[in-house]
């Protein structure tokens, strides 16, 4: 158990643009802080800036609807033009439902996430016009700005992307990890004793969502924290993504 936990926010990040450097901008921030990374701190970075970094916002002007996105436009009650750019994120539709101001589709997008309008989302862009897209990999994103910061620094990080979703059976958004890298999403307890001595048998905490959790009560959604510190988690550094949070299809009764 860790004795300790802090959450430390990173209030200095800049309206990021594309082709920016973020693990730079990071190590700025912290240091007009008068902060520096740890070794196996855990570095919390919220998916908008990664996606404005890596170029993924979409000028909906540019946009041309088919009809088919038309037509679910029509009857979801949503801009065709974001339709389609869902559609173009998407690998297969889950449900899609109309509500009294604006409709929802649930898809499975080319990542392998489940989740709402494929993660296409227009707030916290500075055109009403634009939307931005989730990372083509997170993953990649995650490993390629730990593996940054690490050269930078020449200390291991780990790094969680994450974004804000909503959950079959309970009200409300939460964050969850969508992309990682240096730390195993998962801590399997299975097979271990609990304190009265019994073997536990499906005990498998998803530690990489919960940590996205936590940071999320520092980043809210307008409070311009898009990165959180995690120090003092004890963990195990691998060099591993997020791949096994996503459930096998055959097991997974909401697909």
């Amino acid at each position: 158990m860790s004795p300790k936990i802090e959450l430390i926010p990173v209030t200095a990040i800049p309206e990021i643009k594309e082709g920016d450097n973020l693990s730079e901008i990071l190590l700025d921030a912290l240091k007009s802080q008068q902060l520096d990374l740890e070794e196996k701190d855990i570095v919390v970075i919220a998916q908008k800036i990664v996606s404005k970094a890596e170029g993924k916002v979409v000028d909906l002007k540019e946009v041309e609807p088919t009809p088919f996105a038309e037509k679910l436009g029509e009857e979801l009650l949503k801009d065709p033009r974001v339709v389609e750019v869902i559609l173009g994120e998407t690998r297969r539709i889950v449900k899609m439902q109309r509500k009294t101001d604006t409709g929802v589709m649930v898809v499975e997008n080319k990542d392998g996430l489940v989740l709402a309008n494929a993660g296409v989302d227009s707030s916290n862009v500075p055109d009403n016009d634009k939307v931005t897209l989730l990372p083509e990999d997170s993953d990649g994103s995650a490993q390629r700005i730990a593996v940054d910061i690490t050269n930078q620094i020449n200390k291991d990080v780990a790094v969680i992307i994450t974004d804000t979703v909503g959950r079959p059976w309970r009200e409300g958004l939460t964050e969850i990890a969508i992309g990682t890298w240096g730390i195993n999403p998962l801590k399997d307890y299975r097979s271990q004793k609990d304190k009265e001595g019994y073997e536990l048998t499906a005990t498998l905490i998803a530690i990489a969502d919960e940590i996205a959790g936590a940071a999320g009560l520092l980043m809210g959604k307008n409070d311009a924290v898009p990165v959180v510190v995690v120090r003092g988690y004890e963990y195990e550094f691998e060099e591993i993504g997020s791949k096994s949070l996503i459930r096998d299809p055959r097991f997974d009764l909401f697909r």
